[in-house]
């Protein structure tokens, strides 16, 4: 079975000193890690720096409109259930344009993974403030400060009854590769918010910044505890909790359907139009 290997025939547009790199290796390692092959995964891809992400790994990938990854990979996902589907993006276009879709695939706890990169800005923009960026904070396009709270979206996955939510640190690959091992092996919807800096358009959360506030969760933390995961996604500031918050598995949307759960993908069956004419027929 192939592993994935970093795309070596073009170089990267990521300014040096930026999260994206280290979150392409944990991703990468976690695929390797799982043993899974070219064939078995498919990325879904918005706009952006985060976007780009398709670009340099080597797998399968669509990539798509801004914040229109996930539509794109519940598609996927209908089409070849048997598939590893990753919607991949950063804040803006996962929290900002993307919004809405969150919601809804949350709803429908379709079995994706959601990675989101969260540099808290819009890198592609120049610096415009993004959805997770803080309130009053001065920014390219903000120069008197965001005037937007400053959402939180691990408490909002939670409250719309998301399963699987984690977050982690580009500055810790071996903890990032692990959230994002368990991600894929979670049957249902999962959410990893991955924070990492933005080093030209973000000046205020820095590598440092990160560093001196993230925290692990300990080995004694209860993931499935609903009240427990959504105090620490309340948590920002002096401490910032990573590890996965929250783990409880429920039914998902593609096992509702029967030809589905127990039948071949769709991508590998045979259409017969007269399959379709006898459906047409009982709706006259």
């Amino acid at each position: 079975m192939k592993n994935f290997e970093f795309n070596i025939t073009e170089e990267t547009q990521w300014c040096p000193g930026c999260g994206n790199p280290s979150i392409r290796l944990a991703l990468k390692n976690a695929l390797d890690e799982l043993g899974l092959g070219m064939d078995d995964v498919i990325m879904s891809a918005g706009i952006g720096q985060a976007g780009k992400m398709p670009q340099y790994i080597d797998l399968h990938a669509f990539a798509g409109l801004h914040g229109r990854s996930l539509p794109v990979a519940t598609a996927i996902k209908l089409a070849n259930h048997k598939a590893v589907v990753i919607a991949e993006g950063g804040d803006g276009d996962g929290y900002g344009e993307g919004g809405n879709h969150l919601i809804h695939a949350i709803r429908r706890n379709i079995n994706i993974t959601q990675i989101v990169h969260n540099n808290q800005v819009y890198g592609l923009t120049k610096g415009q403030a993004s959805p997770t960026t803080g309130h009053g904070q001065v920014q390219t396009f903000a120069q008197d400060g965001a005037r937007s709270k400053m959402m939180k979206p691990l408490a909002l996955a939670l409250t719309l009854g998301a399963g699987f939510v984690a977050r982690g640190f580009s500055g810790d690959v071996k903890q990032l590769t692990e959230i994002i091992k368990e991600a894929i092996e979670f049957k249902g919807y999962a959410l990893v918010d991955v924070l990492q800096p933005c080093i030209t358009w973000n000046k205020v959360n820095t590598f440092k910044w990160y560093k001196e506030r993230v925290k692990p969760l300990g080995a004694d933390y209860d993931n499935t505890n609903l009240d427990l995961a959504m105090e620490k996604a309340m948590m920002w500031g002096d401490e910032i909790p990573t590890g996965v918050l929250y783990k409880v598995e429920s039914t998902t949307y593609e096992d509702q359907f029967e030809f589905l759960k127990n039948g071949e993908p769709m991508i590998d069956r045979v259409l017969n139009p007269l399959d379709a004419k006898k459906i047409m027929d009982r709706m006259k």
